[in-house]
Formats: C-alpha cells, structure tokens, sequence
C-alpha cells in the first residue's frame, strides 16, 4: 500500500522542498539548535499543522519546529496519523 502511494506522490522538490527550503530550514535551525521537544540537536524543521499543499502553510514559520529525527519520525509522526483519522 505505502509503495503505491509512494508511486503517485510528487516529488519532494515538486512539493516545495527545493533550494529555496532547504536554505530557509538551514537557517532556521542554526538559529535554533536544539530539538522543542527532548534538547538534543534538532535536524528536521517540521510543520506543526500539516500544511498539505497550501504554500502560505508551508511558509509560515510560526508554523515551524525544530526537531531531532528520532521525535520527528516517532512521537510527532504517530500524533499526526493519529489525527488525520479523527
């Protein structure tokens, strides 16, 4: 199921993860270093709402977050499923 939904899903460059991001979300967390949730060295900017496509989402910083991968991929991966089913 994951496969196929990976087959249709665009790009992360065509879903505006391209240079532009990329140097914003370096910039974010050089200017905030450590992970919101445990302290460790955050690597991953998330999305606090999922922006699901709406660029003006996407770029609100306010809507942003510092995070280790571990936080990132376990307990905030598990809080967004849980609430994209409600």
């Amino acid at each position: 199921r994951k496969a196929r939904h990976d087959e249709q899903r665009p790009s992360a460059r065509e879903r505006g993860y391209g240079t532009k991001f990329q140097k914003a979300r370096e910039g974010f967390l050089k200017a905030n270093p450590t992970c919101a949730r445990c302290g460790a060295p955050a690597t991953v900017l998330h999305h606090i709402v999922p922006h699901r496509g709406d660029k003006r989402l996407f770029w609100q910083r306010s809507n942003w977050m510092q995070v280790c991968k571990p936080c990132h991929d376990g307990p905030l991966q598990s809080e967004e499923k849980r609430n994209a089913n409600r």
